[in-house]
């Protein structure tokens, strides 16, 4: 049995505070095994009791792994005031109140990215000891030539002096290029290009790991994946 405060569960499990969890609480908004409960300390066991909220089944989950195909023009942050960001994306089904993406895409960025409430795991995606490669589709002003892919190859110096880890880049298309790299430094991509005088009209993430962008999830469209297939395909992605 997995005992838990009623208040808490539904707190943890959606998007709401544990304030608010309690005020749903008391208005009778709660229903548990199909009667409503108005004690926010009523214990439930997360293993059996079926839990409603508005009507809705609120379903136990320890975390929730979610992918996105990131549109254009929306921030990857939790909240702004100003702008809308990738969390105002994820339908309420899917919200929790820690969720938040696993590494940055800029705003005018595009594809793959990864959300979930496991603070553990994002930590793994994005820290460069994982070497958990990202692969990105670049189109650019110019086309690349030799020199650019050893450039990468050896580590491109940006502007400011950091050195980059060892990047793979290869020519897709007339003016138009792959990109695998193993971190995640702030417009990473488009910093190495322009040190090599180039630079990158539209970028897209592809692929994280093993872990490639669904080519029928559409632009600002969610998905929902186990996190046993998840780690396989990314942190564990070399392991057969």
């Amino acid at each position: 049995m997995n005992k838990c405060r009623l208040d808490r569960f539904v707190s943890n499990q959606t998007s709401l505070s544990r304030s608010e969890a309690i005020k749903e609480i008391k208005r009778g908004k709660v229903a548990v095994d199909n009667k409503t409960v108005k004690d926010p300390s009523f214990s439930i066991d997360t293993d059996t009791s079926f839990v409603t909220l508005s009507g809705e089944e609120i379903k136990y989950k320890k975390h929730i792994y979610l992918i996105m195909n990131k549109p254009s023009g929306v921030l990857t942050a939790t909240r702004d005031k100003g702008v809308k960001t990738v969390i105002d994306l994820v339908p309420e089904k899917y919200r929790r109140k820690d969720l938040s993406p696993a590494g940055r895409l800029d705003k005018d960025t595009t594809g793959l990215l990864i959300l979930t409430d496991d603070g553990a795991f994002v930590h793994n995606i994005i820290s460069p000891k994982k070497m958990v490669p990202k692969v990105y589709e670049a189109e650019l002003i110019k086309d690349i030539n030799d020199e650019d892919v050893k450039a990468f190859f050896d580590g491109i110096v940006l502007s400011d002096g950091t050195t980059c880890l060892s990047a793979t880049l290869k020519k897709a298309g007339d003016k138009k290029a792959k990109v695998k790299i193993y971190e995640g430094k702030y417009h990473q991509v488009k910093r190495m290009f322009a040190a090599r005088g180039n630079k990158v009209l539209a970028l897209k993430r592809v692929s994280i790991g093993l872990l490639k962008l669904p080519e029928n999830l559409m632009p600002g469209d969610i998905k929902e994946v186990s996190f046993d297939d998840l780690l396989r395909k990314t942190i564990n992605y070399k392991q057969k």
